[in-house]
């Protein structure tokens, strides 16, 4: 049985908290938040300082607290012996999560962070069509990741740069930007950008466009967006013999649904009535078992020794970095 401790109880942390309460191989000990949540269980100790937290007897810590701290108490997890999940973003910078791959090297310890959208069955589903090679060489991605934002939306700590490192980008892009490099397998070297505020009155972004090319000419576009009115998640991929689009994402709120795989074939170009319409195969999925499946590799890591295998440390540091650079291209904060 793994003792877990959960840093961060807000709506991350309490939905951490129910995947670990249905895993057979996890004990939920321990939590740390700014403030006592109500109807916490008798059985779990509610600590005042993240340093009380790691003196509780715990084998693994999940940190879902302000991006702000995420490198720091992912850190000081590791330096106490503590094996960790770390939400994303891995950190607000890449200079921070440095730092913290610094420490995982000197550890023999599991370093997972969460890019839960790696778990969501329409991409696992993609991936292994990819991974086939039955659609040939990639071509390009487009992809946009669109909220409405609620009306308070200024007032959220995400908005803030000195909490969050960003704003839009950095909070929902980040999960856009992870998908690409994962179905691409690309280095995206060459980036144009523009980081706006066009509507909220934030010091952060609330649309993010962004295009990216590999050295081997993969092209990818980004709009990352909180003024989409309309949730919306969209990427296609398009392929030599086809394409691949992901339309729809499952939620909590179920407002960006339904999730839906869509893969088109290129074939009787030949034919006048037919061309550009190629025959599609739609895929509609009902279930969400992105987050039991998160925590089941991290578990399954920690049990058996394994290598992680989706949010490495390396991973994250690629993705935040793709980020850092859009911003930069930008020249958005650097203006401010």
């Amino acid at each position: 049985m793994i003792k877990v401790a959960i840093a961060g109880f807000g709506n991350i942390g309490q939905v951490r908290a129910k995947e670990l309460d249905k895993n057979e191989n996890t004990k939920l000990v321990a939590i740390y938040d700014i403030k006592k949540p109500d109807n916490l269980n008798e059985d779990i100790k509610f600590c005042e300082s993240f340093e009380e937290l790691l003196k509780e007897d715990i084998d693994a810590v999940f940190v879902c607290a302000f991006n702000n701290v995420l490198a720091d108490f992912t850190n000081q997890a590791l330096s106490a012996g503590k094996h960790v999940f770390c939400e994303k973003p891995p950190a607000r910078t890449s200079a921070e999560l440095k730092s913290v791959m610094e420490t995982e090297k000197q550890s023999d310890l599991v370093l997972k962070y969460g890019f839960n959208h790696r778990y969501h069955y329409s991409v696992i589903e993609a991936k292994k069509i990819i991974d086939s090679g039955v659609m040939g060489k990639l071509l390009w991605l487009r992809g946009v990741y669109g909220k409405a934002g609620s009306i308070d939306y200024h007032k959220n700590w995400r908005n803030y740069q000195k909490y969050s490192g960003g704003g839009i980008l950095i909070d929902q892009g980040i999960h856009m930007l992870d998908l690409m490099r994962y179905f691409s397998g690309q280095k995206f070297e060459h980036i144009n950008s523009f980081i706006t505020t066009s509507y909220w009155d934030i010091e952060a972004e609330d649309n993010a466009f962004a295009i990216m090319q590999s050295d081997d000419k993969v092209t990818a576009m980004l709009h990352s967006s909180a003024t989409q009115w309309k949730h919306k998640f969209l990427l296609e991929m398009c392929f030599e013999k086809g394409s691949i689009n992901l339309d729809g994402i499952l939620s909590g709120t179920r407002s960006y649904a339904p999730e839906k795989l869509i893969v088109a074939r290129r074939e009787h170009e030949e034919l006048k009535f037919a061309m550009g319409k190629p025959q599609e195969t739609i895929t509609t999925f009902e279930y969400d078992d992105s987050w039991k499946l998160e925590v089941e590799e991290f578990v399954g890591a920690i049990l058996d020794k394994q290598s992680i295998k989706n949010g490495t440390s390396q991973d994250a540091y690629e993705t935040l970095r793709l980020v850092e650079r859009i911003y930069e291209n930008s020249g958005f904060y650097s203006d401010k």
